[in-house]
């Protein structure tokens, strides 16, 4: 006897990332010393002030049990009060802010309440893998559209308007984005906003990368009328370094939390109460935690544009985020090919860009997420070999 398992996983390829990474622990057995410069994991720790809250109230017996679907009030509060201060936005906390294990869950949460089988949704090349593999999961057709460099990352608004949208219920937009480094601007959003209200599509910006190496956090929301048609996805993981805490947000009007929020709630337990106040002492912390955050990536990025520049690779330097995103010489057949002679030559990975759509396959990305010796020695192997 053989058990099938569902349709949609036919349609769900294993993470490219879940299968390098694997590949990279194989040559590590062997004994060979591999540098992973691919993932954007960040590896310098949270805030003194966010793990003493977390040890203390972890600490307190009382705050071991369920909690809230819709997280403890000083939660909602301070993600209200962070949007306020860096974004000039105002979320109402009892019902516009839903806290999430991960902005990663909210995709899933957002994909299942609003998308039936047979809905399309529009999802952009190059883009996040999981955008298009959650679309599979819940059996929504996938349209992508094109981010092009020389309209720097932005959807070409022409392209899409000639597309039959009759269909589509979702658009995925990412800004700053990833994996291009492309920076948002009010006039984006607003055609974004006008774009959705146009053709009744649900726009959902993903905005996790707001506060590295970028002087202008950005929320859709700073749009008239944004609320009426969009939703906003956040997170702690990379603006203050707790990527594994999985703490997010989306932001969106009643409504909409409400929709999101039923299925939710069949998902989870509610998360974990300490780590909800330590949450809340991240949020908290002022502008020179994150100056002082950039101040590494700074240097760091300059590192990593001497390894773009060592690959003879082309690259903007005014990217947001913690990649920097570059185009492969014409001489190299491909990204994949490149990375595959680093890592076997130099036994450096780097990501090719490939793995976030055909707009990528020119493209390499190196994550910013390593210390500066690691980076250093990176350009020395990659030289030697």
């Amino acid at each position: 006897m053989t058990i099938k398992p569902a349709n949609r996983i036919s349609e769900v390829k294993e993470y490219y990332f879940s299968k390098k990474l694997r590949e990279i622990d194989e040559m590590r057995q062997q004994g060979i010393d591999i540098i992973n410069l691919g993932i954007g994991n960040p590896d310098r720790s949270p805030s003194d002030a966010v793990l003493e809250e977390l040890t203390f109230s972890a600490a307190n017996k009382g705050n071991h049990g369920y909690q809230s679907y819709v997280g403890i009030p000083e939660l909602r509060n301070a993600f209200s009060e962070w949007y306020k201060k860096y974004f000039q936005i105002e979320l109402n906390p009892a019902n516009e802010i839903l806290p999430l294990m991960g902005s990663k869950e909210g995709i899933m949460h957002i994909s299942m309440a609003f998308l039936n089988k047979g809905d399309q949704v529009l999802v952009p090349n190059p883009g996040y893998p999981t955008y298009a593999s959650v679309s599979n999961l819940v059996e929504a057709d996938m349209v992508t559209y094109d981010l092009k460099e020389d309209l720097n990352w932005q959807p070409d608004f022409e392209e899409l308007e000639k597309l039959d949208l009759s269909k589509v219920k979702l658009m995925w937009v990412n800004y700053p984005n990833m994996p291009t480094g492309a920076n948002a601007t009010l006039e984006l959003f607003e055609k974004l906003v006008a774009f959705g209200k146009k053709h009744e599509i649900l726009i959902c910006n993903d905005n996790p990368y707001s506060f590295i190496l970028n002087d202008n956090p950005l929320s859709i929301f700073r749009v008239d009328g944004a609320k009426d048609i969009a939703i906003e996805l956040n997170s702690l993981s990379k603006s203050h370094n707790m990527a594994g805490w999985r703490v997010g947000m989306v932001g969106a009007n009643p409504t909409f939390t409400q929709y999101i929020l039923r299925v939710k709630s069949n998902m989870d337990s509610g998360m974990f109460k300490p780590l909800q106040l330590a949450a809340v002492k991240a949020l908290a912390l002022e502008k020179d935690w994150y100056e002082e955050v950039n101040k590494e990536y700074l240097e760091r990025r300059e590192l990593v544009w001497e390894i773009m520049d060592t690959l003879k690779c082309k690259y903007d330097k005014n990217q947001s985020g913690m990649f920097i995103w570059a185009k492969i010489p014409d001489s190299i057949d491909s990204a994949i090919d490149l990375s595959d002679k680093i890592l076997n030559k130099a036994h450096v990975f780097i990501t090719p860009g490939t793995i976030f759509g055909k707009q990528g396959d020119r493209y390499i990305r190196i994550s910013l997420c390593s210390k500066q010796e690691v980076l250093k020695e990176s350009i020395n192997r990659i030289n030697n070999a």
